[in-house]
């Protein structure tokens, strides 16, 4: 391998997170004309030492108290966000993570605007927060393809340095294209009219507790799981390419399923985000190679129910729904500080050294349910936010289980125990 072909491979690994996922073809062409490992690359992504400091947050109403914390890790970015509004409205409170990649621009958006989608949408008011929700999914891609999406990525992105790390990794402008112009990278409205929104991404797992109702809605690969009587249920599914329903899709629009990874890059089936994945114009969006489509489960809580937690797959790969369930049982025994245990979970989880499980960013929100529930009772004042960097089985899944509450027209799933 020339030295030079080394060189040009390290400054991509420095690079802003966008731009090594713009460049991400280029590389893989690269590597596929020198045979260099991009193995060897991507060991840029991690640093010499973790970050183990911790964003952490803790927070009740009538109902319920959480707990929150977010952790850089390994990695050399974070691209994890959240958003938790215990007072969503008179009724509800609104918990969610959303893990990034490809940078952290959509994840952030996601955090900042998916709950007020789901507001605004008029089934809402009609109180079907089910399709307020898928509504507010798919809303997400359609504002970042528009002005607002240019608007908040101009803000978010570190535009010279990404068109630096461009320039040489991707072929150049053709004539009279202007060198700065990539796709995102215009704050300029309207002068990009062949935008077609940004191609990092997010997963979206999101939980809405109303009133004695809760409702989960899950595109990607975090996780919510609901503890009852000390059992996990899994309240959404990991939404991976090898699953049969989500290859017959992915394959169906025009994409394949290569070692488990969506056109042999993406390792989830369904995302905010990924514009690119997302472009064949014959089919609606819940059809795409990769959808925003989320499934949505709805559950009636009671008072055997303990907690609920949420969180990236930087803790799902390190723990199962049960184990975590078992951990944060104990925890509560002794710790009355809820962000201390999910602080707990990420030292548990932190591997000793890169490579492998638990090298990932981490974000975990735990909400403990006050007994017995209250229906009704918030506090009509919003808050400040929290924002950092098909059919339904009608039969109760288990025996003691939730009981799922079947839907109309959007896609639910049964809760599972883990």
């Amino acid at each position: 391998m020339k030295q030079k072909n080394i060189k040009i491979m390290k400054k991509w690994c420095h690079a802003p997170p966008v731009s090594r996922f713009l460049a991400k073809r280029s590389l893989n062409h690269f590597s596929a004309n020198t045979g260099f490992d991009i193995g060897r690359v991507e060991m840029g992504i991690y640093l010499s030492s973790p970050k183990t400091d911790k964003m952490s947050e803790d927070g009740e109403n009538d109902s319920l108290r959480f707990g929150l914390s977010s952790m850089q890790g390994w990695r050399s970015t974070m691209e994890d966000a959240h958003a938790v509004y215990p007072n969503l409205d008179t009724s509800a409170s609104f918990f969610g993570v959303y893990d990034g990649h490809g940078g952290d621009e959509v994840s952030k958006f996601c955090a900042k605007f998916l709950h007020q989608e789901v507001l605004n949408h008029e089934a809402s008011s009609a109180g079907d927060i089910g399709a307020s929700i898928q509504h507010a999914f798919f809303r997400m891609d359609e504002m970042m393809c528009g002005q607002t999406g240019q608007r908040e990525f101009a803000a978010l992105t570190e535009k010279d340095q990404a068109k630096d790390i461009i320039e040489g990794l991707i072929s150049p402008p053709k004539h009279g294209e202007s060198k700065g112009q990539t796709d995102g990278g215009s704050s300029d409205e309207g002068a990009n009219s062949d935008y077609r929104g940004p191609t990092a991404g997010s997963t979206a797992c999101v939980a809405i507790i109303q009133n004695i109702q809760l409702l989960v809605a899950n595109a990607g690969d975090s996780r919510c799981v609901l503890s009852r009587k000390g059992q996990a249920y899994d309240m959404s599914r990991d939404h991976k390419p090898d699953l049969p329903a989500e290859k017959e899709r992915i394959t169906n629009a025009g994409g394949y399923v290569r070692c488990g990874r969506v056109n042999g890059s993406l390792n989830m089936s369904r995302a905010i985000g990924d514009m690119e994945l997302k472009q064949n114009k014959s089919l609606p969006a819940e059809k795409q190679i990769v959808t925003a489509n989320p499934d949505i489960c709805t559950v009636e809580l009671c008072n055997d129910d303990d907690f609920l937690v949420l969180a990236c797959d930087g803790i799902w790969d390190c723990m199962s729904s049960q184990e975590l369930v078992d951990f944060v049982g104990k925890q509560l025994k002794d710790e009355s500080r809820l962000s201390a245990i999910c602080e707990t979970v990420m030292d548990k989880c932190l591997a000793p050294a890169t490579g492998g499980e638990g090298c990932d960013n981490m974000t975990m929100i735990l909400v403990q349910f006050k007994k017995p529930f209250k229906i009704g009772t918030l506090n009509k004042e919003q808050p400040l936010p929290s924002n950092q960097n098909s059919e339904c089985n009608k039969s109760a899944v288990a025996s003691n289980g939730p009981n799922v509450i079947a839907g109309s027209q959007y896609n639910h799933n049964a809760v599972r125990k883990a």
